[in-house]
């Protein structure tokens, strides 16, 4: 009797398991059902953000978030302080980089292709500072570039999260997948 309910404890398990691997891939022998193209989750290892100034004054300024081996691993190996000029004006862009490939795969080149499919999300906490997204897939925002105005001094922290929104982008960062998600102290200074 023990070896009957062993096995069809293993057998649910083996159930269970499977069904979780399979359940979030689409049937794909079907030929009359539309088929997605497949969209393996990217590593993302490094994380830059540059900012131009807007009156061409300041100098180019790039800040990084860098994690070679990736979540849950060691401490990143480089974790910058955003440190922007106070009632100043900046263009930003967002470069996401595989540097755990030879060459370097730019994941951001993937997420504009797929921009109707992606959107960063900007949620300062703190910071004197407006953020807004300025590139579009056609229909909404994307965030790979957007437009930092800051105010007085401040210290805080922006928190930056690419949504993976395949179907169900409206615009808004409510539903999808969180792709990434980096929390860059800032200082207004």
């Amino acid at each position: 009797m023990k070896t009957n309910t062993l096995f069809a404890t293993s057998l649910i398990a083996t159930f269970l398991v499977a069904f979780t691997i399979t359940s979030c891939k689409k049937d794909k022998d079907d030929p009359s059902k539309p088929q997605p193209i497949t969209n393996e989750e990217e590593v993302i290892t490094t994380f830059k953000i540059r900012f131009t100034d807007a009156l061409g004054v300041q100098p180019e300024m790039t800040f990084t978030f860098q994690d070679p081996d990736g979540a849950g691993g060691n401490s990143p190996a480089q974790f910058d302080t955003i440190r922007l000029a106070s009632l100043s004006s900046y263009h930003a862009q967002i470069i996401l980089l595989n540097e755990a490939t030879m060459p370097a795969d730019t994941i951001s080149n993937e997420v504009l292709a797929e921009g109707d499919e992606h959107l960063f999300c900007f949620d300062p906490i703190d910071a004197n500072i407006s953020i807004t997204r300025t590139d579009s897939d056609g229909t909404f925002e994307i965030g790979l570039t957007s437009d930092w105005i800051t105010g007085n001094y401040s210290n805080g922290l922006v928190t930056i999260t690419l949504k993976h929104q395949p179907g169900v982008k409206d615009g808004t960062c409510s539903p999808g997948d969180t792709d990434v998600e980096i929390q860059f102290p800032i200082i207004i200074q």
